[in-house]
């Protein structure tokens, strides 16, 4: 069983719950969310969903998204948390004192499969944080699998949803078979993939006004380590302006990473209140670590953190730091190299000797060396 009896006690004697996003919300916490007040709901539940920034719109795809709330319902027995355990990601719901002594007086529950991060959370919870799963929404089939909770078929399109924004279409490296099994699953339960994809293509469409700005935000790229790293800034100008319509970073960020020799693509919002809020799309694994370097976290591929900083001040500290991530990424990913040329060269020999054919093996050039008889 994925949940303890402490758990499941809980969620059971548990009559209204309110299921938190953190202020970052994307496919998956969106997709969870949903997917779990609707099986929550079926097992009698009363249900409130909670964020507290809007629901960004090129997740307008996900039936439901506008029954997400910026109020929190206090009166509720039990808070779920979906898809982050980083008290930095919840800092807007901890501000509202109703929420933080909600938090600190009763259960909250957390579900995250974001095993690189530390959970730090002010208050106590009870993690289940998945080390396998793609999604969070991989995790709470399986919670609801296990426990033989109902999944009706709106709950399987949710789920299904999450299960591919944050896999990029099951294409991730994290992605498993048991990704593929548990989507396949959701087809079985009613998740339909070309209407997903159709609606989310259909809110990806642009008026001519946001094809003409994304023209100057293409203009603006500037590249960094040798081309190594695609970096654009959105001042809060243009956030007015445009974010209602299609969120800024999001026009160009992944054509940023398509870009011939590029490692990193990262956008750059800034507020006048000082804050700078980061995006960031890899081809290597290390956008969540070049985001806990700020505070931040993510996947391997795609990541993202918040800090108050001025823009003049943190460019150059970012090109500092990238050239630190760079020289280790490339250091380690010599050395695995090196260490898959050596365990080729001692399977090879393994293999010769016991085939008993050593005559062909003297002198063959094996990666960095040669094996001699």
């Amino acid at each position: 069983m994925i949940l303890s009896e402490k758990i499941l006690h809980t969620i059971n004697n548990s009559n209204r719950i309110v299921i938190c996003q953190a202020e970052n919300p994307d496919g998956d916490s969106l997709g969870s969310s949903l997917a779990l007040e609707e099986i929550l709901s079926d097992l009698g539940k009363t249900v409130s969903l909670h964020c507290p920034v809007q629901v960004p719109s090129y997740l307008h795809y996900f039936s439901g998204w506008s029954r997400v709330s910026a109020d929190f319902d206090n009166s509720a027995d039990l808070a779920i948390i979906v898809d982050t355990s980083s008290a930095m990601l919840m800092s807007k719901t901890l501000d509202n004192p109703l929420a933080k002594t909600f938090f600190e007086t009763k259960p909250v529950i957390v579900l995250d499969h974001h095993v690189g991060v530390e959970p730090d959370l002010p208050f106590a919870a009870e993690y289940i944080i998945s080390d396998t799963a793609v999604a969070t929404g991989e995790l709470i089939y399986n919670i609801a699998e296990s426990n033989n909770w109902p999944i009706s078929q709106s709950a399987a399109t949710n789920l299904f949803s999450s299960i591919q924004s944050d896999s990029l279409g099951l294409t991730t490296a994290n992605t498993t078979a048991d990704s593929f099994e548990t989507c396949a699953k959701l087809v079985r339960l009613g998740a339909i993939p070309m209407e997903i994809e159709e609606a989310r293509r259909e809110l990806m469409k642009k008026s001519q006004r946001i094809l003409e700005y994304k023209g100057k935000l293409i203009e603006r790229i500037e590249y960094f380590h040798n081309g190594r790293t695609a970096f654009v800034h959105v001042p809060f100008s243009e956030i007015q302006e445009y974010s209602n319509e299609y969120n800024p970073t999001m026009l160009v960020l992944d054509e940023m990473r398509m870009v011939n020799n590029v490692d990193v693509a990262i956008g750059i919002k800034t507020y006048p209140d000082g804050k700078l809020t980061a995006k960031i799309r890899s081809n290597i694994p290390i956008s969540n670590i070049i985001a806990k370097t700020f505070g931040g976290d993510g996947h391997p591929y795609a990541a993202g953190f918040r800090i108050y900083e001025h823009l003049d001040e943190f460019t150059p500290e970012f090109v500092r730091n990238m050239i630190d991530i760079y020289q280790q990424y490339d250091a380690n990913n010599q050395q695995a190299k090196h260490d898959d040329h050596i365990d080729k060269a001692i399977k090879m020999a393994e293999k010769a000797e016991q085939s008993g054919n050593h005559a062909n093996l003297d002198g063959q050039e094996l990666g960095a060396f040669r094996i001699k008889r």
